[in-house]
């Protein structure tokens, strides 16, 4: 198995597209306004956006975008505009990690885990 694709969920289908792509995704499909797809820049996974009437509050959606040049990624992204709520960091699960909010509030995390992504020390056989 492999995981295919992430559809989050957006109010306005429009401001996320536009935010998205700052980050670096691909669209793939633009059905404006209620349906969008992107390619990720690297690997197989797609990414799309789909229009709510409103959003869950509950439960929040978190997606962790890898890019083997976070800091980098970090600093052209706020020449861009864009606002983090946590710059890069290590943390003690061996990642390196960026936060940010997308338009309607959905967690973002960019990292860097390298080999431990999968395999980190604690990787049960």
């Amino acid at each position: 198995m492999n995981l295919n694709q992430i559809t989050i969920p957006s109010l306005n289908v429009e401001k996320s597209t536009k935010f998205y792509k700052i980050l670096g995704l691909h669209l793939i499909v633009d059905a404006l306004l209620r349906y969008v797809r992107f390619e990720c820049p690297n690997g197989d996974a797609t990414f799309s956006i789909h229009k709510v009437d409103e959003l869950s509050q509950k439960n929040g959606i978190t997606v962790y975008f890898e890019d083997d040049n976070l800091d980098t990624l970090v600093l052209k992204l706020q020449q861009k505009g864009v606002i983090f709520t946590k710059m890069p960091e290590d943390t003690s699960w061996l990642w390196r990690e960026a936060h940010l909010l997308d338009p309607d509030g959905n967690k973002i995390i960019l990292y860097f885990a390298g080999k431990n992504r999968k395999n980190p020390p604690w990787r049960i056989n």
